[in-house]
């Protein structure tokens, strides 16, 4: 980052003008993402089989972690076995979501779901401060048949149940993802963005390494677990 790493001073007038330009920008992006959600809903969808996980009260169907709702949205959290600390994206990506009271006028619910052991994911849940209801795929296909296996990555999977048969209806992985939280949306209004080198920001602006200004694990227990 240079001193003068600043954004040009204009008058008023030429500050209206530019932002009016953006907001054509701004507007059709907008549009657009009406009519991918627009698509979205449009989709087919396919059966899923019966898969049994591991809840905090033991065994259960898929169809039962809807709770008795009809539709619901699962993240797929990472999982490094015996590590103390798991993946900081998907523990900050979920640390997110501490309100999801809203869901149930939708009829849906959103959990969080990973291939560790149930006792050590509950604990690690309690560890971070997450409020989000875990369960566990260990011991089931489950993760790997939608994309979420054993040493994969994080994905998200939403999925519509009709009676006791679920439906895949939704799946997106990686950058995917970011639509679902408010900490970019909110980071990309700054006027430094989000400060990585794979950014096109101007010359001067500061950057660093990818992942580099994130919290880690440690960082998040201390701000949302029990001892914060």
């Amino acid at each position: 980052m240079t001193a003068n790493a600043l954004p040009p001073v204009v008058d008023a007038g030429t500050w209206q003008r530019e932002l009016d330009e953006l907001r054509v920008r701004e507007k059709a992006a907008t549009r657009e993402l009406d009519a991918i959600a627009a698509r979205r809903r449009r989709l087919p969808m396919v059966e899923m089989p019966e898969y049994v996980l591991e809840g905090e009260d033991g065994p259960l169907r898929l169809a039962d972690v809807f709770d008795g709702r009809k539709q619901l949205i699962v993240y797929h959290h990472m999982w490094f076995p015996g590590e103390t600390w798991q993946c900081p994206g998907c523990t900050g990506f979920t640390s997110q979501f501490t309100r999801l009271e809203f869901l149930q006028a939708y009829d849906a619910r959103f959990v969080v779901v990973t291939q560790g052991p149930i006792d050590e994911a509950l604990a690690y849940r309690r560890r971070v401060g997450n409020r989000m209801p875990w369960y566990s795929t260990a011991g089931s296909p489950f993760g790997g048949d939608v994309g979420a296996p054993p040493g994969g990555g994080f994905a998200v999977n939403v999925f519509l149940r009709d009676g006791d048969t679920v439906y895949r209806t939704w799946h997106t992985d990686g950058r995917g993802t970011e639509q679902l939280g408010h900490s970019f949306a909110l980071i990309d209004l700054l006027p430094y963005g989000r400060q990585e080198e794979w950014q096109d920001s101007p010359d001067g602006w500061p950057q660093s390494p990818t992942y580099s200004r994130w919290s880690g694990s440690e960082e998040i227990a201390a701000r949302y677990g029990p001892d914060a």
